[in-house]
């Protein structure tokens, strides 16, 4: 590796920023170059498991990262048809101790300023700003990231770590647009005196209905709640961040139960994303340019994990650059066979359980009730080590089994 030469990020997101700090407490240098005239994330709330915290403490932001999270009870799982239970996954002291560390939720954009400010704090991470990286040019010397103003910038390698349509990803693997679902998104945050005060749960509750499901939980100590709700309408293009009305919100959800209608009902100043994802690739690869994050394996929000999978790649990518000395090429095929199966795994369930556990209808939804409450905690538990268990490091073939 060309100790001269910082190695360059593209993109300033979770997964650009989770790089950064990684590489960072490596003793590498990067560059990380943001297309957007500031730094910040948008979108609200997302849910933080065991494995993410495995991460934050691999990064060196732990203790920032305990402090501004808001630690759920249990996992809820509600029929949007009938108002019923079905199952729940309790978070409290057994789930802690098999998994070393608790579930949270936290709000995306705090989230990214413990990063940032990491980051900023950091000697070996420069940021730079309205930077959109939009190609790259490789020879035995250096990586050249080609900014869309036509500037080109000198590195030891570049990471496209540049969301869902990233033009790294466009060359390394040329797969084309994103897959449209079809599945529209509604979020919105609420004063938590605006929600109704039976539905003020210290849980993460998901409410499934046939073609349809709301979830809802406390953020920023208590004082708001998230509501994100998803339908199918068949949405034909990708849309992102869209303001949309409350009327339209709720064409999706006239066929559920009052009371999971009243939690919509509260919902203001929404915005629509129409979800997309990729089917799993395993050529993430172009001698000393790599992808990580959503630019490697997007995924669906059903399980989770997409901001978890981006900061474990961060975690997994630093560690194999420095047991590789600076050999870039090689550290970056070492990332990728630990990281591909793993995060395949992800996409692909991540599908299937949208199908088969938060929008079956009929039969299918009863026997998922069936099922779902027969379970005990120890099950969920079992069922859910393959995922909660790891740091990113260690995963890789084996972890599918």
């Amino acid at each position: 590796m060309p100790t001269d030469l910082p190695i360059l990020i593209a993109g300033g997101g979770i997964g650009g920023l989770t790089a950064a700090l990684g590489l960072a407490q490596k003793g590498y240098r990067s560059l990380v170059l943001e297309r957007a005239a500031q730094l910040g994330e948008i979108g609200a709330g997302i849910q933080l498991g065991p494995n993410a915290f495995h991460a934050f403490d691999y990064l060196g932001v732990g203790d920032a990262a305990r402090k501004m999270a808001v630690y759920i009870d249990r996992l809820r799982l509600m029929d949007a048809m009938t108002g019923e239970d079905i199952a729940e996954v309790p978070l409290g002291e057994d789930f802690r101790r098999r998994f070393r560390n608790p579930y949270a939720v936290v709000h995306r954009g705090d989230l990214h300023g413990v990063f940032l400010q990491a980051c900023r704090e950091s000697p070996l991470v420069e940021l730079r700003t309205a930077a959109e990286v939009v190609r790259y040019e490789q020879d035995a010397q250096a990586v050249r990231a080609v900014l869309g103003s036509g500037e080109k910038l000198s590195g030891a390698a570049l990471i496209g770590a540049d969301g869902l349509w990233s033009k790294v990803r466009e060359q390394l693997v040329g797969d084309g647009r994103p897959r449209v679902t079809g599945h529209t998104t509604y979020r919105s945050v609420i004063p938590t005196e605006q929600m109704p005060e039976d539905l003020r749960w210290n849980a993460a509750t998901l409410w499934a209905g046939p073609k349809c499901h709301i979830v809802h939980y406390p953020l920023s100590g208590w004082k708001v709640f998230n509501l994100v709700v998803t339908y199918h309408n068949d949405a034909p293009e990708p849309v992102a961040g869209l303001p949309v009305s409350a009327e339209e919100v709720m064409r999706g959800f006239g066929h559920v139960c009052a009371r999971a209608r009243t939690i919509i009902e509260h919902g203001r100043d929404w915005k629509l994303w129409v979800l997309c994802d990729r089917d799993p690739v395993l050529n993430w690869v172009d001698d000393r340019v790599t992808v990580l994050g959503d630019a490697a394996h997007p995924t669906l929000q059903y399980m989770a994990q997409g901001a978890c999978m981006a900061m474990e790649d961060s975690v997994c990518l630093a560690h194999e650059v420095a047991a590789h000395a600076g050999d870039l090429a090689a550290a970056f095929e070492a990332y990728r066979a630990r990281r591909v199966h793993r995060t395949a795994r992800i996409q692909i369930q991540s599908r299937l359980i949208g199908d088969h556990i938060y929008h079956p209808a009929g039969g299918h939804a009863a026997l998922r009730n069936l099922m779902m409450r027969a379970m005990s905690a120890e099950d969920y538990y079992d069922s859910l080590q393959w995922l909660y268990g790891g740091t990113g490091l260690a995963e890789g073939a084996a972890a599918v089994v």
